[in-house]
């Protein structure tokens, strides 16, 4: 992986190892919350691309009767049933409006038709052929309906596309690379303080076999030096050295009594 041998470039305190296991902690819970995120838009993914291809297969049937409908009305009412209608007509009754939806933190846009104001055309075709021109005008209207739910479907299907390649990416960088850095500078840190400790630990042996070594070598110098002292001390008083060192002994005694 990208990250196994990556590691951040930090300072090998205890302080920053608390910071990274920290820091590492978070990226766990935020490589869960991404995960579920991604698995929610994959699930609401798959059911819109089921709608749509659901949608697509009913709006082929649609279109041939809003189609044949068409020319049925023409062959009724006559060729300049077109002309009549666009004339009467001013503003459009149908009218679509989109509002947003939310899955998952991700903003999808929905679209919907509705009827603004009253149809005028309603006697069109009185003097022959109105029955025809109201079916076929339903059965457009009912075509408008398929296409602004399809339509509202692939603009969904587009935004969920996108966001799930999102989602993926990061997670991706979270598990290979974020992840696994964190764990490596952690690891870092850990080997770099026990080898500080290691260090110090042998620093103290060494510093203490040093003390014990002076204070042998004062111990052996201070009898040595009590020993030439007893020797001298029997010489100028006549006797033996044992009874120098004696003295000496009782003489420390009571400095120390003192």
């Amino acid at each position: 992986m990208a990250g196994q041998n990556q590691r951040l470039n930090v300072v090998r305190t205890v302080t920053m190892l608390r910071v990274m296991k920290a820091r590492l902690v978070g990226a766990r819970r935020g490589h869960a919350l991404l995960k579920k995120k991604s698995d929610a838009l994959t699930v609401q993914f798959r059911q819109i691309l089921k709608k749509i291809v659901s949608t697509k297969e009913s709006m082929g049937e649609i279109m041939k009767t809003s189609s044949f409908s068409l020319t049925e009305a023409k062959h009724v009412a006559g060729d300049n049933i077109e002309h009549i209608v666009l004339t009467n007509v001013q503003n459009a009754s149908l009218k679509v409006r989109s509002r947003q939806g939310n899955v998952a933190g991700v903003k999808l846009p929905k679209f919907e038709y509705f009827t603004d104001g009253e149809t005028k055309n309603d006697l069109t075709g009185l003097a022959r052929g109105g029955q025809q021109v109201q079916q076929c005008r339903a059965a457009y209207v009912k075509a408008i309906e398929v296409l602004v739910e399809l339509a509202s479907l692939q603009t969904s299907f587009l935004t969920l596309d996108e966001a799930i390649k999102t989602t993926n990416r990061r997670v991706n960088a979270l598990e290979n690379v974020v992840k696994p850095g964190l764990k490596n500078t952690i690891s870092y840190i850990k080997g770099e303080l026990d080898e500080l400790e290691r260090e110090d630990f042998f620093r103290l042996k060494k510093i203490q076999g040093y003390k014990i070594r002076e204070i042998e070598r004062q111990l052996a110098a201070a009898k040595h030096y009590s020993k030439k002292f007893a020797e001298k001390i029997s010489l100028q008083k006549g006797i033996s050295v044992g009874s120098a060192h004696n003295l000496l002994a009782a003489a420390t005694e009571k400095d120390e009594e003192i």
